[in-house]
């Protein structure tokens, strides 16, 4: 728990520090978010605020990952998993940063984020298998860790789908100040607390890499709460999505619990149903599937008549009900 928090703070103490440096460089260069019809924002407002976000969670994981792997010998520290996690994470920023000047049409996006989701794979991070929810057992009467593994192109097919799905639900979500870096605190804290007590080979240095997504989230969230004076913008919602997809494949789809599949859908189970209802509802009316609209729920709750925080704080109960709900069944299942 001590090195959990202190990779929390260091990311937490990294982020705060270098926002305000985004700020700066974004007015500089004029990376600005110019307010739309769907935007609830009505100024201009620095991007790039996800660069911070980055920073923080970098440093916090090389940090603490390598004194764990020089503490442990390295049984619980660096891996080719988590090189290859920071590398996708990193490319997928990259490109954010890009969108976030360029507006870069839907397909690249799309594309690069599959890109990344292939270099998990590449590097051994993809969903193997999930275990039978019920099975019988002449010997224990009830055994929920019988493993259905997943043929080699399943698994890339269904990985690949994952990374898309949590890393485009996450930027989706991004639409009210503090909405998506409070959302992905929650969601990281739990896998945290998931991982650190899953017991699974690697799980200590999940648990760090989760923490520290916390961390940087909650750092930025003193610049990006209502009124926000920076905006995390592409390059931090995908970055984050990313690494929360990543951090659910190497952490809780290897639960052997019963639920494994089910953990990591009520974590991020908010913009997880979110995104799924605006994209049918798109569909059903005809509108093209990553056209921007105001159906999905900070919009509706706005148009109910709740204030802005008071969206925010909504959907943040929700968020943590399902989390509550996913550690629960964690504990239930084992």
């Amino acid at each position: 728990m001590i090195a959990l928090t202190a990779c929390f703070l260091i990311a937490m103490g990294i982020t705060t520090l270098v926002t305000p440096w985004t700020i700066r460089l974004a007015t500089r260069w004029g990376v600005m978010a110019i307010p739309r019809d769907r935007d609830v924002h009505i100024e201009p407002t620095p991007r790039w605020g996800g660069i911070a976000i980055y920073a923080g969670v970098i440093v916090a994981v090389v940090l603490g990952v390598s004194y764990r792997h020089w503490r442990t010998d390295g049984v619980n520290g660096w891996s080719w998993q988590l090189v290859g996690l920071l590398l996708a994470a990193t490319w997928v920023a990259l490109i954010g940063m890009l969108d976030d000047v360029r507006d870069l049409r839907p397909i690249w996006q799309i594309g690069s984020i599959a890109a990344a989701a292939v270099v998990l794979v590449l590097f051994g991070v993809r969903i193997e298998g999930v275990t039978r929810p019920l099975v019988e057992s002449a010997a224990t009467g009830y055994d929920p860790a019988r493993w259905i593994p997943l043929s080699l192109p399943v698994s890339i097919g269904v990985t690949v789908f994952w990374v898309l799905l949590v890393t485009k639900t996450v930027d989706a979500i991004d639409g009210l100040d503090g909405l998506a870096a409070g959302v992905c605190a929650i969601s990281a804290a739990t896998l945290a607390l998931l991982a650190a007590a899953s017991r699974q080979v690697g799980g200590p240095t999940i648990a760090l890499v989760a923490a520290a997504v916390a961390g940087a989230c909650i750092g930025f969230l003193r610049y990006n709460f209502s009124p926000a004076k920076v905006f995390m913008s592409t390059v931090g919602a995908q970055f984050l999505g990313l690494m929360l997809a990543g951090i659910s494949i190497m952490g809780t789809f290897k639960v052997a619990a019963a639920v494994s599949v089910v953990l990591p859908i009520l974590v991020l189970g908010v913009p997880i149903f979110d995104f799924g209802v605006v994209l049918i509802k798109r569909a059903m009316s005809g509108s093209p599937l990553t056209l921007g609209d105001r159906r999905h729920i900070h919009h509706r709750l706005l148009d109910r008549g709740l204030t802005h925080r008071q969206a925010v704080w909504v959907i943040y109960g929700c968020t943590f009900a399902l989390c509550i709900a996913a550690v629960v069944l964690f504990h239930v299942s084992r």
